[in-house]
């Protein structure tokens, strides 16, 4: 899903919130992550799971195509982990599908 079809289908479900305000509730919400995140700070939603920012330490990579080594900077990623009720809900679905 992207954060278009996210949008629509909020707007689907909820016919007395206007479109216009979802859209900037949804980008309210991804703004403040984003903020966050920035500042290097934890971004918990309860059920949900949990964003925060990893270092990965400068490296020697490879270029795949040429096969030559690069240098790769030190940098920060995203990064995030389910929450239990998630985790959860999605091995029902799974188990549920596996076995039909």
């Amino acid at each position: 899903m992207i954060k278009s079809e996210l949008i629509q289908r909020i707007s689907q479900s909820n016919p007395h919130l206007y479109h216009r305000d979802v859209e900037r509730i949804v980008n309210t919400i991804f703004g403040e992550i984003t903020r966050t995140l920035a500042q290097g700070n934890r971004v918990e939603l309860r059920g949900f799971g949990a964003f925060s920012v990893r270092s990965r330490p400068e490296r020697t990579g490879r270029n795949p195509r040429t096969g030559t080594t690069v240098h790769v900077e030190a940098k920060h990623v995203p990064f995030f982990k389910t929450g239990k009720e998630l985790r959860e809900r999605l091995n029902k679905v799974k188990f549920a599908k596996a076995s039909e």
